[in-house]
């Protein structure tokens, strides 16, 4: 049974189109890669999947014994987020909010998944740093840590790698592909061809043409190959 399942959407703002009856599943275990050009309502499609943005019509449903509240999210990061005055602990402890309800507190059990999931993401020994000290990559893997702690299911990533250098983001790719590996679902937008080449068990390809399918398919396919070969990706 599918995770999630999305069923003749259209997106937009203030009854504007992006996108046009879009339908497509997600299963458990997929690596769902979101690309297209700029504009194309991938972000506004993430957004849509998380309840933050009302579809103007069509359903999102999840399936597979799957709650809405455990989908964890990583969303691209503003300056300012990028400045915030926390500890590193504190910040992958918020992702258990959702798991709280009305307490306003945090339990053992979720204070020991935040241990857990700075582990799994190599930040074991920054749990006190202040998360504004850290370097774009390590901010990154605090996220994604967070968004961890959400959720053991399904895991929704905006652009994971943008603005990282090359090793930072080969680090993420890694620690994503694991997570995959691992039973989690990760739907990711991303404008990496390579990355997505490389990983991606699924494409969604959001634009002029909508496309969905395996990996393989969308290569063989027309939107594919033309996509491909101007982003300059290739198969390696």
């Amino acid at each position: 049974m599918a995770q999630l399942i999305c069923d003749h959407l259209s997106l937009g703002y203030d009854a504007h189109e992006i996108v046009r009856d879009l339908s497509f599943s997600v299963q458990a275990g997929d690596y769902l890669c979101i690309v297209g050009e700029n504009g194309a309502g991938k972000t506004t499609l993430m957004k849509t999947l998380l309840g933050l943005h009302a579809p103007i019509s069509g359903t999102v449903h999840t399936g597979d014994g799957m709650k809405p509240n455990e989908i964890g999210y990583l969303p691209q990061q503003t300056l300012a987020q990028r400045d915030f005055p926390a500890s590193v602990r504190e910040v992958v402890l918020s992702g258990c909010q959702g798991r709280c309800g009305l307490r306003p507190y945090y339990k053992k059990a979720e204070k020991r998944l935040a241990e857990e999931c700075m582990k799994r993401m190599g930040l074991g020994g920054l749990a006190r740093h202040s998360y504004r000290e850290l370097s774009g990559g390590q901010q990154q893997r605090v996220l994604l840590a967070r968004a961890l702690c959400a959720t053991q299911k399904l895991l929704l990533l905006d652009e994971p790698v943008s603005g990282l250098d090359p090793k930072a983001a080969e680090t993420m790719y890694e620690l994503i592909e694991k997570l995959n590996g691992e039973g989690v679902t990760v739907l990711m937008i991303s404008h990496d061809v390579r990355a997505v080449v490389k990983s991606a068990s699924h494409i969604l390809h959001m634009g002029e043409t909508i496309f969905f399918g395996t990996k393989e398919e969308y290569l063989d396919s027309e939107t594919g190959q033309k996509f491909v070969s101007v982003r300059g990706g290739g198969q390696g």
